[in-house]
């Protein structure tokens, strides 16, 4: 498709889309993958990939806002990701820091009232990224129209260890016995750390067909849509954002005429 009938078709297909998300998931998790493929078919060094990702989740923000999703939560950066080159996480913590410190001057942060948090395990993030991110959680703090969760040094089997210590605490100090332990109370001893509402909607992009030790409690329990998309991060448009929302759309539909089973959805185009 040539720019020009891109440019004449999209809005139309976009508004196409929209009309069909009737129903909006009020959270949405995304892992936004791509950024370094995307540098590389540029012939770009790493940097450009991870910048152009981070303009992206910026412009994603405001569809977001705009089609009424409470929660977002974006997988920024996994345990996993510490073993990457030196040079690649000096790059990529001076970027958090930078985009952290934006929050707090960034207008539509206040006018959209977005309350900005992260998740994740802060003892392994460098002390100045730490302080930018404490400052526009702090500044932040007061809003709760919308949530922005950044995933940071966050890996899912980790919370559900962590949950397992604090109960363990308990049961050791005789405030909670044993037999009393319920998926209930594993929620609320997760919900000490970062406090997430269920998943309803996660989305990956890149062609990448897993989730990536991503939420696994937040999202396998609450049998969330998974919607898998080509497009690396950079390139992923507001029209990807509303297919992913109809295949939510579908997925409620399905669940309330024929009762809960598996919820993945794999599709990227239609």
């Amino acid at each position: 498709m040539t720019g020009r009938l891109r440019s004449l078709v999209e809005p139309i297909y976009e508004r196409y889309l929209q009309l069909q998300c009737t129903s909006i998931p009020r959270h949405i998790a995304i892992i936004q993958d791509g950024n370094r493929r995307y540098a590389r078919e540029l012939g770009a060094d790493t940097s450009v990939g991870h910048r152009a990702g981070a303009d992206t989740t910026e412009r994603l923000l405001g569809w977001a806002c705009d089609l009424g999703v409470e929660h977002i939560t974006l997988y920024a950066f996994s345990t996993e990701n510490f073993r990457r080159e030196p040079a690649e996480l000096e790059e990529l913590f001076a970027l958090f820091r930078e985009k952290f410190m934006a929050v707090v001057s960034d207008e539509r942060v206040h006018r959209y009232g977005i309350r900005v948090r992260m998740v994740g395990d802060r003892a392994l993030l460098p002390p100045d990224l730490l302080g930018a991110i404490e400052e526009a959680e702090e500044r932040t703090a007061g809003y709760t129209r919308f949530h922005l969760n950044i995933a940071l040094a966050y890996g899912g089997r980790n919370e559900i260890v962590n949950a397992a210590r604090r109960l363990l605490s308990d049961v050791a100090s005789g405030s909670v016995a044993a037999s009393e332990i319920s998926p209930a109370l594993v929620e609320e001893r997760m919900a000490e750390g970062d406090d997430l509402p269920p998943v309803d909607l996660i989305i990956r992009t890149g062609n990448e067909y897993r989730t990536s030790n991503f939420l696994p409690w937040q999202a396998n329990g609450n049998e969330c849509a998974v919607y898998f998309c080509a497009p690396y991060w950079p390139q992923f448009r507001k029209i990807d954002l509303l297919r992913a929302v109809r295949v939510y759309r579908q997925r409620t539909a399905e669940r309330r005429g024929a009762g809960s089973r598996c919820g993945t959805v794999i599709t990227g185009s239609g």
